[in-house]
């Protein structure tokens, strides 16, 4: 099967999860700059997930563009990514809206864990699909990044227990460890070109 329906797809979900997240912030309640001080916990939880989304729509462009096409596995293992992914808007609204409280951002950082899952399972079933020698294959090697931010998500999730605030700057550092592009693909691409 082809890859674009899946790209296609997967771009308007990621579009439609942007667009719920910044449509939960309410509007301030006054008409000088003191009535948006309340809303600074809601749009830094924002923030926060409008650079963790676009960073997974970036890596999910690059992905794709590495591979030639996609199977039934490929497509369960995409709605599973997206799934995950859906939920952002309202682990984000619950976060901000606590003021960062402790069940909030633990709940949080188990949805980030599951979407770093997620994207290593697509990752790795488009690997196994393609092959050991494809161009996917070849730029992820051990997928260094990957396995770390599942490490840094999982400590984040600990944390939030201990100190939320602790967690709050382990999910920043996975969102600046991916916030450049993966760059492995487009050095693997580049590389075929020049063959």
């Amino acid at each position: 099967m082809g890859k674009g329906r899946l790209e296609a797809f997967s771009d308007g979900v990621i579009a439609v999860i942007i667009t719920i997240m910044v449509l939960e912030m309410k509007i301030p309640q006054g008409p000088d700059f003191a009535a948006l001080r309340p809303m600074i916990p809601a749009f830094l939880s924002y923030v926060l997930s409008f650079v963790f989304v676009g960073i997974y729509w970036v890596n999910h462009h690059h992905l794709l563009h590495a591979i030639e096409h996609v199977s039934g596995p490929v497509l369960w293992a995409n709605l599973h990514l997206l799934f995950w992914l859906s939920l952002v808007p309202l682990a984000t609204a619950w976060m901000g809206n606590s003021q960062f409280s402790m069940w909030p951002v633990a709940t949080y950082g188990a949805l980030l864990l599951l979407c770093a899952i997620a994207f290593y399972v697509l990752s790795h079933i488009l690997i196994r699909e393609h092959g050991a020698g494809s161009v996917l294959a070849t730029a992820y090697g051990r997928d260094f990044k990957g396995r770390i931010s599942i490490a840094i998500y999982v400590a984040g999730l600990v944390a939030a227990f201990v100190e939320p605030w602790l967690a709050i700057a382990a999910y920043v550092l996975v969102s600046v460890i991916w916030l450049v592009p993966d760059r492995r693909i487009e050095r693997a691409l580049r590389g075929i070109e020049r063959s």
